[in-house]
């Protein structure tokens, strides 16, 4: 018990021995009011130490699923789990600032609190905290966390496979951001990367998995065209921001002294030469997804080259015999019912009017 409640506990013992009614009710209220607030000080610290420790291990957990080998409910876990991190996160900050983060409407001069059918309160879901003007993350974080927000609203529908590889990169962003701002906003013994390691592979990367990987080729369509939708959305510089996707370059080293590779991953300044040098390489296979073209993009190019009698008849006769459609010829992609062509087809039908001679002249 605190002095001051002690002080008011002596007094109104003193009053009740003596028999004064007033000092009696006087000290009554001393304690009563000092109890209170002891108890809402009490509160409201727990209240957001609570909210960290949960935001904390709801990303630990996140982590240690999707790096767990065997369990293959990877992606969708973590997506949940940050998300809840994230949002709990915010909720503290704006608790600690004493920013009202419950839905509410306005009554003359009340409040209205929205409550669930159990009378609880309903909070800011995350997205809603992204959009407060006080929010104190980063746009190209935001950028980050808003599409695993909606790719949350995807894979919650529907049961989704072979996601894991394609969003790593994203999903690595986003454990950095939030480790960065809790220390940030909490301080540094907050921070969760003392409990973290790199997690180890078993398996390579060849050039022609990471090829398939850049294609999207074994993605669900509504998960591949979202993607697509959300990553043109954004400018160059938020896409390649590693607060958006965090993509590291790894490179096979050959040493020939004891020391020299103690580590699996070696990081080097990015204003090195030898970083110079990986970064032009990384331009031209940069994981983007490709430039579309619509079957009748097609025709409008054969005919502005010269090849007028190049039209969809023909198209649909070249494209059946080179089974062009076929994913493993990378000429292509179907995005929700809709199948888009590459520049490579492009290239291909060119080279076809081209060896024809003048019959779509």
């Amino acid at each position: 018990m605190s002095a001051e409640v002690e002080k008011s506990s002596y007094i109104y013992l003193l009053a009740v021995i003596c028999g004064h009614a007033a000092d009696r009710q006087k000290g009554y209220n001393n304690l009563t009011n000092n109890t209170t607030m002891a108890k809402r000080n009490r509160k409201l610290w727990s209240f957001k130490e609570e909210l960290l420790t949960k935001s904390r291990e709801a990303m630990l957990s996140a982590v240690q699923i999707f790096n767990n080998p065997n369990i293959q409910f990877k992606s969708e876990s973590f997506i949940v789990l940050s998300n809840i991190a994230w949002m709990y996160l915010i909720h503290a900050y704006y608790r600690e600032r004493k920013i009202e983060y419950r839905y509410y409407k306005q009554v003359g001069r009340k409040r209205m609190f929205d409550r669930t059918r159990k009378g609880a309160y309903k909070y800011w879901e995350l997205e809603r905290c992204l959009d407060e003007n006080n929010c104190p993350i980063d746009n190209v974080s935001k950028s980050n966390l808003k599409f695993l927000i909606g790719l949350r609203h995807e894979v919650e529908h529907q049961m989704t496979t072979k996601i894991d590889e394609y969003l790593s990169a994203r999903f690595q962003a986003c454990c950095l951001n939030f480790n960065t701002y809790i220390k940030q906003l909490f301080g540094d013994s907050y921070g969760i990367d003392q409990h973290l390691s790199f997690s180890l592979q078993f398996s390579t990367i060849s050039e022609d998995h990471a090829n398939q990987l850049r294609e999207f080729t074994d993605l669900p369509q509504n998960i591949s065209a979202y993607i697509n939708d959300f990553d043109n959305t954004l400018s160059d510089d938020d896409f390649n921001n590693i607060k958006y996707s965090y993509r590291v370059l790894y490179v096979p080293k050959s040493v020939n002294r004891k020391g020299q590779a103690d580590k699996v991953i070696e990081f080097i300044p990015a204003n090195s030469p030898e970083a110079e040098g990986l970064n032009k390489e990384y331009v031209l296979v940069k994981e983007r997804e490709k430039q579309k073209h619509l079957p009748g993009d097609i025709y409008r190019a054969m005919r502005a080259k010269g090849y007028p009698k190049f039209n969809a008849y023909q198209h649909t006769l070249l494209w059946k015999e080179k089974d062009a459609k076929n994913p493993q010829k990378g000429f292509g992609t179907k995005v929700v019912n809709t199948w888009y062509w590459y520049n490579n087809w492009l290239e291909e039908v060119e080279k076809h009017c081209e060896n024809s001679g003048n019959r779509y002249k």
